[in-house]
């Protein structure tokens, strides 16, 4: 073949000869190093537009996307075989579960979004997408939607985490979690806010993560999605540490990160302030829940020493015998007997402030006792097993069973099926309404025995995320996150510690703050959506730390040849 001449003549052709047999005696070589680290070279290098960066040139017009030459369907489920399994087996667990309960699976706490009972004592934001659903279906259709935002998540998580630079195996295992264990499974087929709160979570952290460098636009965006998750559970308003963590982290100079965490801050309390304003008009209390305050009581009445704790007169009415404290911090918060439930305040006190004054002094008084106790139920998630321990909620509520669940006196259904709440439509006092569930939004329960039957096993044999796996998840993701601190780190490192400081500071404020209130199965969900995440990204960022190591070593050795050969000769 005729080479193109140049300026130059036939010196420029040799020279492109010589340049060319040069490439070609190392090209081997390069070739292999880059097929055994698997592009890690490449990925070292700040992303360009193609690769979801950010242009070098200010003035570059952004390519448009377009299939890769020889795309198609087939190839690109060869290539992320694991995941599209993973998600063909979360989708059947999802129509079994649809099909085995019918209509969805109710708890006590779902008659506040149903029928507002027991008014303020949760934010209601869930409200608005339930209330929404069943304006064109009944509750069969709000679970069908709660099940398709856990694959939605998922998928979310697994494309993030191949564009911060994981491995397909990896981010696959990490999305397995959610996918498949049974209590995400029956949170999403039972009438709660939990799924809605996850999701929030995932959108907002997408949000920050999905471009190399976050810009002010995704701070406010993010800072929006974050916010309203705390008017679908009130533990949200812990989701605005981890995010200024990250924002100040990856912000590139103090005056971004001035700025960047000022638009989080502002756009996080712009849904809070709205909802709290709303409440006020209408109810003339300024709060997401009149629970606020009070949440912390059963936690620390159930760990108190009450016989060496200094109270006021007024207030040691509040603290429990030995029997009301071994019944745990959920029946001291809602039980009817409960001393919170049966507390008169003085005449000239406010009985809330008291309930916040006798929480703060168990904390200053014996904060080693919380301690103890919150750290010892940390470590639950962590056991080989779940199971019920003394004074925790049973876990039986979130576990399937072969019957339609009953929820006495709450919730239960008569013999014919019909389903029947029992209702306390005001804050206190006034009668008990019993009401049957309106047949718009489902009818009477019914339940497929087989597939009960399968749910119940699945769940109780191994069907959960294994807590050591999760510790295994935390140790990575921690480790990860440490990684921000290390000199010279390149672009793709540096990408992969701050994935993981993002995901894993979020599922520990998330799961650290629930637990401040009181241990609950149902409150580590959340950490399924952040902490196996976390942990691929700080698995991936060793990896790509050992790679480079010896990449290093291998170029060392490759300078020293020619000395060791020149000497010798």
């Amino acid at each position: 073949m005729r080479m193109p001449r140049t300026a130059a003549g036939s010196a420029a052709s040799a020279g492109a000869a010589s340049a060319a047999s040069g490439a070609a005696a190392n090209g081997a070589a390069a070739t292999a190093g880059r097929d055994n680290a698997n592009g890690a070279a490449a990925a070292d290098q700040p992303a360009g537009p193609e690769a979801g960066g950010e242009s070098r040139d200010p003035g570059h017009a952004r390519p448009r996307r377009r299939p890769p030459a020889g795309w198609s369907p087939l190839g690109f489920l060869r290539l992320h075989w694991l995941a599209a399994l993973l998600l063909v087996a979360g989708l059947g667990l999802r129509v079994l579960v649809q099909f085995s309960y019918s209509p969805a699976l109710l708890y006590i706490d779902s008659v506040k979004y149903l029928y507002g009972a027991w008014p303020g004592a949760d934010p209601l934001g869930y409200d608005l997408p339930l209330k929404a659903i069943l304006l064109v279906g009944n509750l069969s259709l709000v679970e069908a939607v709660q099940h398709l935002l856990g694959l939605a998540m998922a998928v979310t998580l697994y494309a993030l985490l191949l564009r911060r630079g994981v491995q397909r195996w990896l981010a696959a295992l990490a999305i397995g979690a959610v996918l498949l264990d049974a209590y995400q499974l029956e949170m999403e087929a039972t009438i709660m806010p939990d799924v809605w709160f996850e999701a929030l979570i995932v959108t907002g952290l997408a949000v920050l993560l999905w471009r190399p460098r976050v810009t002010v636009r995704a701070c406010v965006l993010a800072g929006v999605i974050l916010g309203l998750s705390a008017t679908v559970r009130q533990v949200g308003e812990a989701l605005i540490a981890p995010a200024l963590v990250f924002v100040l982290a990856g912000a590139g100079g103090w005056r971004q990160a001035i700025r960047k965490s000022a638009a989080i801050s502002v756009a996080f309390a712009v849904p809070i302030l709205a909802y709290c304003s709303g409440s006020y008009a209408l109810t003339g209390n300024f709060w997401l829940s009149r629970n606020g305050a009070q949440a912390t009581y059963g936690r620390m009445a159930a760990l108190a020493d009450c016989a060496t704790l200094r109270l006021p007169s007024y207030e040691k009415p509040l603290c429990p015998d030995p029997r009301q404290q071994a019944a745990g911090p959920d029946w001291l918060d809602h039980s009817l007997h409960s001393p919170l439930r049966n507390y008169v305040a003085p005449a000239n006190l406010d009985r809330g402030h008291i309930i916040s004054d006798f929480n703060h002094r168990v904390l200053v008084q014996q904060p080693l006792r919380v301690l103890g106790r919150i750290s010892g139920d940390v470590t639950k998630l962590f056991a080989v097993a779940r199971t019920t321990s003394p004074g925790d909620t049973p876990i039986s509520r979130w576990q399937f069973h072969t019957t339609y669940p009953h929820y006495l006196p709450t919730v239960y259904t008569d013999q014919q099926g019909t389903v029947i709440f029992a209702l306390k439509l005001a804050v206190a006092g006034g009668p008990t309404i019993f009401r049957k569930l309106d047949a718009s939004m489902g009818g009477n329960s019914q339940v497929w025995a087989p597939g009960t039957r399968f749910l119940r096993r699945y769940q109780l044999y191994g069907g959960y995320a294994p807590g050591p796996l999760m510790l295994l998840a935390v140790l990575a993701g921690l480790a990860g996150s440490l990684t921000i601190f290390r000199r010279r780190a390149s672009f793709a490192q540096r990408q992969l510690a701050l994935g993981a400081l993002l995901l894993f500071s979020t599922g520990a404020a998330v799961l650290l703050v629930s637990d401040l209130f009181e241990f609950s199965w149902r409150y580590q969900l959340p950490g399924l959506v952040t902490l196996p995440p976390a942990g691929a990204l700080g698995v991936a960022a060793a990896l790509r730390f050992a790679r480079r190591r010896k990449s290093s070593r291998i170029a060392d050795s490759a300078r020293q040849e020619p000395r060791i050969t020149a000497r010798a000769g």
